[in-house]
């Protein structure tokens, strides 16, 4: 005879999860890793989406200096709620704050700053990257595609050094690290280092390095979603 009781824990526990944790770093870890490798006293541009979050993670007593293009040297991290001021927004259009000692500019100062060579570091997002370092980051090339290159193109060709964040492929499973780019160009030859969510890799004169892996993965993981040969570390 079958026991009620029983029977209705059996019918009412939850089934255990078979969905594994995606292999690779988070967003947040990305950002932090670039964060990182900016060294202290640098003026750093940052790039919207993934390249925003690098302001959270630099390191305690490094003193980094926040450019954006609309004309604000000295930017600070996101207010809270009660801090707001929508007059005070960074590129992308988002809130930010404003450090002590900041300066605030008129749009073709700023883009004086950036073609001058006066920033050091910039932080963007890619759809592409070459193994020579090639970045293409605002246009698939499409008829309908809306063009949105914004300061990309100014801001590769300025600033001393030039990171790229991204997932290290699309949605689709397409690598966008390749032999060379196949939608129009921000800029030749101008990537430094890349991060995703699957390794650190510097460009080289000799193609793409592995810097880092990230945790549980190998080289072969990282090589078979790269359309070029990759360096071992």
């Amino acid at each position: 005879m079958s026991n009620p009781i029983t029977d209705t824990k059996q019918q009412t526990q939850a089934p255990q999860s078979t969905e594994q944790k995606p292999l690779g770093w988070s967003r947040e870890q990305m950002a932090q890793k670039a964060a990182q490798d900016i060294p202290d006293g640098a003026y750093v541009n940052l790039g919207i989406g993934i390249p925003e979050k690098v302001a959270r993670y630099v390191p305690e007593g490094r003193e980094v200096i926040y450019h954006t293009e609309n004309g604000l040297l000295g930017m600070g991290p996101k207010p809270n709620d009660e801090e707001i001021d929508f007059e005070l927004i960074n590129a992308g259009k988002k809130p930010v704050s404003a450090i002590a000692g900041a300066a605030y500019f008129h749009h073709a100062d700023s883009f004086a700053m950036i073609r001058g060579q006066h920033i050091d570091i910039c932080v963007l997002g890619a759809m592409q990257v070459s193994q020579k370092g090639d970045l293409a980051n605002w246009s698939t090339g499409a008829v309908d595609a809306i063009p949105a290159v914004g300061g990309a193109m100014d801001l590769v060709a300025g600033v001393k050094t030039i990171f790229v964040i991204t997932q290290h492929t699309t949605k689709q499973g397409d690598a966008k690290l390749l032999e060379n780019c196949s939608y129009p160009l921000t800029g030749q030859g101008v990537v430094s280092r890349i991060y995703t969510d699957l390794a650190v890799i510097k460009v080289t004169k000799h193609g793409l390095e592995v810097v880092e892996l990230a945790p549980a993965v190998d080289f072969d993981y990282v090589q078979q979603r790269t359309a070029c040969e990759l360096i071992r570390p």
